[in-house]
């Protein structure tokens, strides 16, 4: 069985991986975020293959033996969208504010773009997974309390629905699982493309 390797250090997707038993090592991307490219769909796949080649190329470059090299590695990148905005990780409390305001009583979409490349024979697969999220009226004192908290900060979107933000959340459309950062499913149809059955991990 070839090892996996996930090029993010995001402990939610960890987590994910974690939760329906897969083995795997982690190995975080140094790829820049920031590409030209308007449309996100297209943004949030090219992302992702990126992350999860520059990765690949590296564990290639830096193997001593053949049998290191021998593995799929999983890249991923998720943005929140509003309309064709796409909303960021905010980098001041003041931006976090602003961002939930927008979503504030409004639909908007979750895409995660999922990339899977098997080191030795270089074939890639790629996906997106997108899910509407929509958003309760938030007052300016639940905006500020959670902002406060510190939970926004590091989220795309300013928010995490599997924390706090969860009560912020009337519905969804599509996989929950997308919205917390990996989509579990088309991950693992991507991973059986590439030959990983799960089921023998």
């Amino acid at each position: 069985m070839k090892k996996l390797i996930l090029a993010s250090g995001s402990p939610r997707r960890r987590d994910l991986l974690q939760q329906i038993g897969l083995k795997f090592q982690i190995n975080p991307s140094r790829v820049d975020e920031e590409i030209a490219e308007s449309d996100p769909i297209k943004m949030v796949k090219e992302l992702a293959l990126l992350k999860a080649a520059e990765v690949a190329s590296r564990l290639k470059e830096n193997a001593v033996s053949a049998g290191e090299e021998d593995g799929i590695v999983i890249g991923a990148d998720t943005l929140v969208v509003d309309g064709q905005t796409v909303l960021g990780k905010p980098i001041f409390e003041e931006e976090a504010v602003q961002m939930l305001e927008r979503l504030s009583g409004r639909q908007h979409q979750v895409m995660t773009g999922i990339a899977v490349i098997d080191t030795v024979t270089e074939q890639k697969w790629v996906d997106v997974e997108i899910t509407q999220v929509f958003f309760r009226r938030l007052s300016t004192a639940e905006i500020s309390k959670y902002v406060a908290s510190g939970e926004p900060m590091d989220k795309a979107g300013a928010y995490a629905i599997q924390g706090k933000a969860g009560l912020f959340v009337e519905k969804i459309e599509g996989c929950f699982f997308n919205v917390v950062g990996l989509p579990l499913l088309k991950t693992v149809q991507l991973l059986e493309k590439a030959g990983y059955n799960i089921l023998n991990s």
